[in-house]
């Protein structure tokens, strides 16, 4: 999973939760969110990611991997009012297991995609459609009374499988989960996913060859999301951005059929012009 950006919603409905009242709350946190991505790009973060190989007992095995990235989010305006908009994570690559990268440190395949899709973009109003929103309820997470939504993508969505080499890059398309919202500031304060079924994926046939199996079998892919406020200065500002991701997946056939994966997001910064990443000529891409 990818970064994560927050937004602020009304949940004027939180006590009742018909299909009306989600609508509004849905055309209200789609408005949000379009507003919030258009400023997002001045802020930037410092990613650490650590991919821990997993046991049958869901004990660590094997040495870990660490990768340190410099992250920020990308989004330009739909061409076209018949097109949604994109918004995108950018990460550029600052070290691999406590050193600088080198030309040879090509990207693993259970490292995180240099430029990937920003989750919370299916609240946008151009992708709402893609998904079955509904009321869950009202609770407490970290001492806050929340309210609570729960999505699934709907029956239409594709899996989308891609391979690059020996490395296989799998959108499941049906997915669900639950976003907890803080009842008093109105932010998300976290975000969960996982499957909703298993996904079998066709190995190629000169790959098929060397693993002595034709399939890999997608059986577990669950994530885990958690914000907090960090404050700027000058002009003083507090936002809710993402503190930590969590993911834990199983894929049954891979040469890594358990991993824990980990982002924690430090070294917020806030820019007041335009800032983009430049790939630095001697990293590698």
């Amino acid at each position: 999973m990818p970064f994560y950006l927050i937004l602020a919603l009304s949940v004027a409905a939180q006590q009742r939760g018909g299909s009306d009242e989600v609508a509004a709350l849905l055309g209200r946190i789609g408005d949000r969110v379009e507003r919030y991505y258009a400023r997002a790009q001045s802020v930037m973060c410092q990613e650490t990611v650590r991919l821990q190989p997993m046991a049958s007992d869901f004990g660590p095995t094997g040495r870990a991997r660490e990768l340190v990235y410099e992250l920020r989010v990308a989004w330009d305006p739909a061409p076209s009012a018949d097109v949604p908009p994109e918004p995108t994570i950018t990460r550029l690559i600052r070290s691999v297991d406590g050193r600088p990268p080198r030309p040879g440190d090509e990207p693993g395949c259970m490292d995180p995609q240099a430029v990937a899709s920003e989750p919370l973009a299916m609240l946008l109003a151009g992708r709402r459609q893609q998904y079955a929103f509904s009321w869950k309820g009202i609770g407490r997470t970290n001492r806050r009374a929340t309210v609570m939504l729960d999505y699934k993508t709907l029956a239409s969505a594709e899996t989308d499988i891609k391979w690059r080499g020996e490395c296989v890059s799998i959108s499941p398309g049906q997915t669900q989960g639950r976003i907890w919202i803080d009842a008093a500031s109105d932010d998300v304060v976290r975000l969960d996913e996982h499957l909703v079924r298993g996904v079998d994926v066709p190995i190629p046939r000169n790959l098929a060859r060397m693993s002595g199996s034709g399939w890999l079998n997608l059986e577990r892919a669950d994530s885990s999301i958690r914000y907090r406020p960090v404050t700027f200065h000058d002009p003083d500002e507090t936002v809710m951005l993402p503190n930590s991701v969590e993911t834990f997946t199983i894929i049954r056939g891979a040469a890594v059929p358990r991993l824990r994966e980990t982002h924690v997001f430090s070294k917020y910064q806030r820019f007041l012009t335009d800032v983009r990443i430049v790939q630095d000529p001697a990293a590698p891409r």
